[in-house]
């Protein structure tokens, strides 16, 4: 009889976590849920905004949709929140070249206009912060590596953020 009332405590929950892991990791639609990041105009605050995506794919290995969640994050952070939120924003025409992902570290391919960041120290910390926020926040990553171009630079042309190594949240 102990076995039995055991056996349902467990079972309780299991089914519990199971309901809170799920309704916290999905959209009511069933698509999953990302948070994209931006840095407020004070340099050091951040704002966020929650995007949907489509969940892993029937054929899509795992690498494959993290790779694609990756890509779909930086899109998203490079684009910057609504026009009308003030926030530090990346250079205009700033487009990601691509991405890749090995092991917990994320590669983002910037294109050459990143380099064209006049707000110096402080706005270049405000637009890696809020995209190496948004990239870390996908599960599975834990460090950004950013190449210009398909270069890996010291740090642009300002000198302000260094990029030879990944950038982690705890850099910010």
């Amino acid at each position: 009889m102990r076995r039995i009332a055991l056996l349902v405590v467990v079972l309780a929950l299991v089914a519990a976590g199971s309901w809170w892991f799920f309704a916290h990791r999905t959209q009511s639609n069933g698509t999953e849920s990302l948070t994209v990041y931006y840095t407020k105009m004070d340099g050091t605050s951040t704002g966020s905004w929650n995007v949907s995506m489509r969940p892993q794919q029937p054929g899509e290995s795992s690498a494959e949709h993290l790779k694609n969640m990756v890509l779909y994050a930086a899109v998203q952070s490079a684009a910057g929140p609504p026009s009308d939120v003030e926030a530090i924003r990346f250079p205009p025409g700033t487009h990601i070249n691509g991405v890749s992902v090995n092991g917990s570290t994320a590669t983002v391919d910037l294109s050459h206009e990143v380099t064209q960041q006049v707000g110096g120290t402080f706005g270049e910390n405000g637009e890696f912060k809020g995209l190496v926020y948004t990239l870390t926040g996908v599960p599975g990553i834990d460090a950004v590596q950013v190449t210009v171009d398909g270069q890996k630079l010291e740090t642009l042309p300002g000198g302000h953020v260094e990029l030879d190594q990944p950038l982690h949240r705890s850099d910010f």
